[in-house]
């Protein structure tokens, strides 16, 4: 009897899964082991392992189609086996904003766009060699693919080719990087078009607007002397140049959040309903932002690593991130958030809490300005930081508290070396 291979949960907040690309087709010899498709969940790009060997049978589902959980997918058994179709399912939760406007999406690329969009040119079959991750930039930008020169191998065109052919502006980059070249065009700002919901930015409203209407919001502003930071980091940065060392300041907050931690642990808690867990490893996620939205690696036991250890993990997943590549456990489990906007520009704003965390840090950029020094006038860098707690498990009082610990940290920046 054939095994029909189900659509698998692969991440704690699934509900539905794209099918990207299959990388075995109908006919092919399958060994317990091998990779039969990818899948993209509300988080990463991931692989669907066979469990079965035998003949891949039948294809139930088309590469680009969004699959809920438990639905079939293909069906793995013996040569020349029949197989029938199963039935259909129920159409997916996290769907576009209306079933009859909702193409399936084109799977390769974290970006959301229509499988079949209105504005891209039909290609003859065959005649344009282009990557899907390309194939989905084209079409979501309205470009065709055929007017492309590609730099792939083989003349593939690849998705430098089609930013290059939109203008060098990639999705999702800040408002005004186009520069000059913007000033005085004429025309509208961009076509309309109607763009089907991706499962990441599906989750992601999802779980904002349960974060925002379910738990209570309170914040906390201070403003952090981050000289002393600034100094430190360049001369560690200048001294061990050599040895490919580069710290952030991001590094250093991820650093002085968990330690802070250990200082005020009552606000590494989460909301449990009927009680409050207390967890006792800092485990510190970071926001990254990916084409579609964002994503919260963890640095796991963020207390015991060195502040060098924990920029060396934080540059891998980022990474990783941005590839959606990261296996669940390394964006899940968090017990603390940070959320830094100071690289482009943000003097301060307030983040929404990543749940189950019982609060998130909001950093901001670096600013001189003039500040009091004793009797004196002078210029200061100033850091902002902004702390979101949840009242249902930290209190001002504890709030205040764990931002003081961080602030003596980061203004004493050399307690993060010891």
């Amino acid at each position: 009897m054939a095994n029909i291979i189900e659509m698998p949960k692969l991440s704690d907040t699934m509900t539905v899964g794209t099918l990207v690309r299959w990388l075995k087709k109908e006919g092919d010899a399958v060994k317990a082991g091998d990779m039969l498709a990818e899948i993209e969940t509300d988080k990463a790009t991931m692989e669907l392992e066979s469990f079965f060997a035998g003949t891949l049978l039948a294809v139930f589902v088309k590469a680009g189609a969004q699959v809920p959980l438990g639905a079939a997918l293909c069906a793995i058994g013996k040569p020349g086996e029949k197989v029938e179709a199963p039935a259909p399912g129920p159409a997916p939760e996290a769907a576009a904003p209306a079933p009859s406007q909702a193409p399936p999406l084109a799977a390769p690329a974290p970006a959301p766009a229509p499988a079949r969009a209105a504005a891209a040119p039909a290609q003859p079959a065959g005649r344009v060699r282009i990557s899907p991750l390309a194939r989905k930039l084209a079409a979501d930008r309205g470009i065709d693919p055929a007017a492309i020169t590609g730099s792939g191998p083989g003349g593939r065109i690849v998705r430098a080719d089609v930013l290059a052919a939109a203008g060098g502006a990639a999705r999702g980059s800040p408002a005004g990087s186009a520069g000059a070249a913007t000033i005085g065009a004429k025309g509208p700002v961009q076509e309309e078009r109607l763009v089907p919901v991706s499962n990441v930015r599906g989750i992601i409203a999802k779980r904002l607007v349960e974060s925002k209407s379910q738990i209570p919001h309170f914040y906390l502003e201070i403003e952090v002397d981050a000289e002393p930071l600034l100094e430190l980091r360049t001369q560690l940065n200048a001294a061990l140049e050599r040895e490919g060392v580069k710290l952030s300041v991001n590094d250093f907050v991820l650093k002085a959040s968990a330690e802070a931690l250990r200082r005020v642990p009552a606000v590494n808690c989460s909301w449990e309903g009927a009680a409050i867990r207390h967890h006792p490893a800092a485990h510190v996620s970071f926001a990254v932002a990916i084409d579609d939205g964002l994503i919260t690696p963890v640095i796991r036991d963020a207390h015991l690593k060195t502040i060098f250890a924990i920029s060396a993990e934080a540059k891998a997943l980022g990474k990783r991130a941005k590839e959606k590549k990261l296996a669940p456990a390394e964006f899940t489990g968090g017990t603390f958030c940070v959320s830094n906007l100071g690289m482009m520009g943000i003097e301060s704003f307030s983040a929404i809490i990543n749940p189950p965390n019982a609060a998130i840090l909001a950093v901001g950029t670096t600013v001189r300005k003039p500040v009091v020094r004793g009797e004196q006038i002078a210029i200061g860098q100033r850091m902002a930081l902004t702390l979101s707690v949840d009242h249902r498990v930290v209190d001002g009082a504890v709030g205040a508290a764990y931002l003081a610990a961080l602030r003596d940290l980061l203004e004493k920046p050399a307690l993060l070396l010891i």
